[in-house]
């Protein structure tokens, strides 16, 4: 297990991939993905729990009833957001650590993942990045040479963006993931 600083300048202690796939098969921890569901249900490391960072909570960790606790997601960022969320579980014994590199960094190691190739490659929050960014485009340049009150539709955008990060509820993603493309299954077997 190695630490290393994340960009608030807070120590994060990481595991190598092949280190967390090694303890995970001995059953010496619970390895916990923080992505959101959808990215979840495209790719993912089996005997992973899921448990979406947007709804993380350190009881939800202790839950698990694990004294060590594996976090990945798909970079390493949110997994290390998760750890410093849990920080405070050391004092009950249960050490919380981060998969270095995330899910990527599991596949270059050659370690293997589930893949539903049915699923879309996009996750719903890239999906919802791109509606956005596309209607804050369009409408600032329907704006510009158009006529000005195309710039309602920039601005409602911004509105959205603020709801959203005051909420953490988004509307427009919400709505892209009803998409068909989108849909989770009712029943999974194996899920």
């Amino acid at each position: 297990m190695t630490t290393a600083a994340t960009t608030t300048n807070a120590p994060t202690a990481e595991i190598d991939p092949r280190d967390a796939q090694a303890a995970l098969s001995r059953g010496e921890c619970v390895l916990v993905d923080v992505r959101e569901a959808d990215e979840h249900a495209r790719e993912r490391i089996a005997g992973s729990v899921l448990l979406p960072l947007s709804a993380l909570s350190p009881q939800k960790i202790a839950a698990l009833g694990a004294n060590r606790v594996a976090i990945h997601c798909k970079s390493g960022r949110r997994g290390a957001d998760a750890v410093a969320r849990c920080a405070g579980l050391a004092a009950a014994g249960i050490t919380v650590v981060n998969v270095h590199g995330g899910i990527e960094a599991w596949k270059a190691a050659g370690l293997p993942t589930i893949v539903d190739t049915a699923r879309p490659r996009i996750s719903v929050m890239q999906q919802t990045q791109i509606v956005i960014g596309t209607c804050v485009f369009a409408g600032t340049a329907l704006g510009f040479l158009v006529h000005p009150g195309f710039l309602a539709i920039p601005a409602f955008m911004g509105a959205g963006l603020v709801f959203a990060g005051a909420t953490g509820f988004c509307g427009m993603a919400v709505a892209i993931g009803k998409l068909p493309w989108n849909r989770m299954p009712t029943a999974s077997c194996g899920a």
